[in-house]
């Protein structure tokens, strides 16, 4: 009862319940990615995404960023890209979550190259 209050009320909580009519009865899936975010088509070329957790458009990885998009590459119609050992796997942006990059303040008081004159 409290996700049907939640779909009714909150947009930014995955999908709304006009989101979940409109995909149900005009929306054709097209795929899925690797975080669990759908993609869908609708019959006159309307594209969207349902994301599987939090909306954050960051969390879209590359192979669907060009579809979602309507960029014409050559990795449109293919979603399973083979990935080189090279290349490391999409991640969304970390800003503000506790996994985001903190450079140490030890290590920044050390490197300083000047003498404040405020002590």
């Amino acid at each position: 009862m409290l996700t049907l209050i939640k779909e009714i009320f909150i947009w930014w909580n995955r999908q709304t319940l006009g989101t979940r009519i409109h995909t149900l009865l005009f929306g054709k899936l097209v795929g899925k990615d690797s975080y669990g975010n759908k993609y869908y088509q609708s019959k006159d070329g309307k594209r969207w995404v349902i994301y599987k957790d939090e909306v954050d458009a960051s969390k879209i990885p590359n192979e669907w960023y060009s579809w979602i998009h309507f960029t014409k590459n050559k990795i449109e119609n293919v979603h399973d890209l083979k990935k080189f050992e090279w290349q490391k796997p999409h991640r969304p942006n970390l800003t503000g979550t506790h996994k985001s990059y903190h450079p140490n303040k030890n290590s920044y008081e050390n490197k300083k190259k000047y003498n404040t004159w405020k002590k």
